[in-house]
């Protein structure tokens, strides 16, 4: 559940949307009803989910049972899934104005927003009992205060400030700790690092989307920071929060929780990222460089990840 969670793209070309525009939902096969459920879940960001909350899983405790690690699994997908969902209930006038969301199901017309509202509703009253019962009653808690925080606070703020990048944050960087916890049932530093590490990743990440997307968001009067502070203080912003992320990793390190792996790649991904967050500051390359950079910080994110499972297998 990252703030990515509002902007990553569906993953579906849509080819196929009604003509008749939102609120005019038309007869669709059984198989592109299913495909539309599943866009709603936006399931591209899931996979990166999928990578952070199993990472959180892997580094607690590799001898987790089979139940622990498929109840975390899957309930954290099922609550970001749900969160995505009603997002997408919620924001369906918003996306109608956005040319890169038209084509979704709900401002497309091809669902009606009762059955979004639905889906979501049901995958979350589902995940977060899923991941209590199977897991551990922290990891529900966490869930559940992701799910809200998304859904209820950081949705609607996108809308009045551009603070709400910070505060998606906060539930975009609970996967791997809800995962830590899911096996524990503690909050330990090692966990607590990791919630930190995704924390300042999610800053930099959706401040590049918000310097590429700025027109879109614009128009579908989305509050987000370059629009209200320009793209200088905007790439300022994102140098600062990317200088602690070439540390985080090393902490882990520190702690034990990480190895030679994680202190090689990592230390390496860090001034990588942080070289191209300096770049942007110091030369004004506008969205070419933006677009660049946010797919740099997936590339980060993912590769750093590999790099601690790695090391959690090679002790």
């Amino acid at each position: 559940m990252t703030v990515q969670a509002a902007t990553a793209p569906t993953g579906f070309s849509d080819d196929d949307a009604s003509a008749q525009g939102a609120g005019h939902p038309v007869e669709l096969s059984i198989a592109r009803r299913l495909k539309d459920l599943l866009a709603l879940t936006k399931p591209r960001l899931s996979s990166l989910v999928l990578v952070t909350a199993g990472g959180g899983v892997w580094l607690a405790d590799r001898d987790v049972s089979a139940t622990v690690v498929l109840g975390a699994m899957v309930g954290t997908t099922m609550v970001v899934g749900g969160a995505n969902a009603l997002n997408c209930y919620l924001e369906r006038d918003v996306d109608l104005q956005m040319t890169r969301t038209q084509s979704r199901p709900l401002p497309s017309g091809r669902m009606r927003p009762n059955t979004a509202l639905a889906f979501g509703a049901a995958l979350s009253l589902v995940a977060v009992p899923l991941l209590t019962l199977t897991t551990t009653p922290l990891a529900g808690l966490l869930a559940a205060i992701a799910l809200l925080l998304y859904v209820l606070v950081y949705t609607p703020m996108k809308r009045t400030s551009s603070l709400s990048t910070l505060v998606g944050a906060i539930p975009g960087a609970l996967p791997p700790l809800i995962g830590w916890t899911a096996a524990t049932g503690r909050l330990d530093m090692g966990g607590l690092l990791l919630f930190l590490l995704l924390f300042l990743w999610q800053i930099p990440h959706s401040l590049a989307i918000g310097i590429y997307r700025a027109s879109d968001y614009q128009n579908a009067g989305l509050v987000v920071f370059p629009n209200e502070f320009g793209l200088a203080a905007t790439r300022r912003q994102a140098l600062l929060y990317t200088i602690p992320l070439v540390a985080t990793p090393l902490f882990l390190v520190h702690i034990g929780v990480a190895g030679i792996v994680t202190l090689t790649v990592g230390g390496a991904l860090g001034m990588w990222f942080l070289w191209l967050a300096f770049d942007g500051f110091r030369r004004d390359l506008g969205a070419r460089w933006a677009r660049r950079f946010f797919l740099a910080s997936l590339v980060y994110l993912t590769a750093l990840f590999g790099a601690l499972s790695v090391d959690q297998f090679l002790t």
